[in-house]
């Protein structure tokens, strides 16, 4: 549930439903939106994400211990994201962890602080740690696009953060603000943390630099031609990390972790089952999410693929859908019948921002 939700409704947006991985479907424009994105800056509501606070003398070295992310080489200043795995090395939770001089703060899915704060207690055995759940403390506001950083320092009192993976305080008029130099939709991005007092007056002065109210629509298609998975959508405790292009938020030099085993066996000798693949679509009918992809073999039905998400890709003009491909038939124009629905789709030769081939 987004703290947004009366001013949104006044302004025309239609809410998404409970659950959905942002609060807002649309503000109206769904092309608009995608455009403030590549051309201008893009304003997302992320006020329902969590939040989950870690301190104490041993917090680094027992998340280092339990964590798939290098947390002793985590700088103050510096924000990563990060994993816990399952001691058979698949993703029970999915988030970004920044340091600061008192601590830690986790940024989690709608709901998953008080899970992960769950399951970090089941490794702690007496270490000088707190922790507490401090989703009711804080909302967040995401930006993405090329003038992003220039509407927000129009207002903005205090360093910007300019390099990747990176965090500063300033203010925006009287308001504090905590920005985040992460990827938003699987291109750099600022992600804020604001009061929840504050999110909506620091949302107002956004607009009013400039800045464009976008939704999951949007959103959707811009995270879908980078391959970006989403927790809850296209990952969950089913899967490896590198199936869902995780490889950002795991460490293979640090030694020892939950799941580090695995992780690393998959990473020395291949052997992956399945890799999350973009396709294009022969229809902008959505595709909904459990869709196989099938093919026909010699009379016979073969099974090689689920769907994740569908999006209408802006940049490719056409459906796309993420989805799980299996070994040995992700090579670019493989084609697939999608389940009964008497549409196909076909692996993309490259993502649909050209940042390159799909590996």
């Amino acid at each position: 549930m987004t703290l947004l939700a009366p001013l949104h409704t006044a302004q025309g947006a239609r809410l998404a439903p409970p659950g959905a991985p942002l609060p807002v479907l649309t503000h109206g424009d769904v092309p608009g939106e995608y455009r403030a994105a590549i051309e201008g800056c893009a304003l997302f509501d992320r006020s329902n994400l969590g939040s989950l606070r870690i301190e104490g003398a041993e917090a680094a070295g027992f998340l280092n211990r339990i964590l798939a992310g290098d947390v002793r080489h985590l700088e103050e200043g510096s924000i990563e994201r990060c994993m816990l795995l399952s001691p058979k090395g698949k993703v029970l939770h999915l988030f970004e962890l920044e340091r600061d001089a008192s601590g830690f703060t986790a940024t989690t899915p709608e709901g998953g602080a008080v899970a992960l704060l769950q399951a970090l207690d089941g490794y702690h055995f007496g270490e000088a740690i707190t922790w507490r759940d401090t989703s009711s403390e804080w909302a967040y506001l995401e930006l993405l696009g090329p003038k992003a950083l220039e509407y927000l320092a129009a207002q903005w009192d205090g360093p910007l953060p300019t390099q990747p993976n990176t965090w500063s305080e300033g203010a925006l008029g009287t308001h504090r603000v905590h920005a985040q130099a992460i990827p938003v939709a699987g291109r750099p991005g600022l992600r804020l943390r604001v009061s929840h007092e504050a999110v909506e007056p620091v949302w107002r002065s956004l607009i009013a630099s400039g800045c464009t109210p976008c939704g999951l629509v949007a959103y959707d298609s811009l995270r879908a031609e980078t391959v970006w998975g989403l927790w809850g959508v296209d990952v969950d405790d089913s899967i490896y990390p590198q199936e869902a292009r995780l490889e950002d938020a795991f460490s293979l030099t640090k030694g020892c972790y939950i799941g580090q085993e695995v992780v690393a066996k998959i990473d020395t000798y291949g052997g992956l089952n399945k890799r999350l693949m973009l396709l294009t679509v022969d229809s902008d009918d959505p595709i909904p999410a459990g869709t196989r992809l099938l093919q026909v073999e010699a009379e016979e039905i073969r099974d090689l693929g689920v769907v994740t998400s569908w999006a209408y890709s802006f940049a490719l003009d056409r459906g796309v859908v993420l989805a799980y491909v299996k070994r040995k038939h992700q090579t670019p124009e493989t084609c697939f019948q999608l389940g009964d629905s008497g549409h196909s789709a076909t692996i993309a030769d490259l993502p649909a921002n050209g940042s390159g081939p799909q590996a």
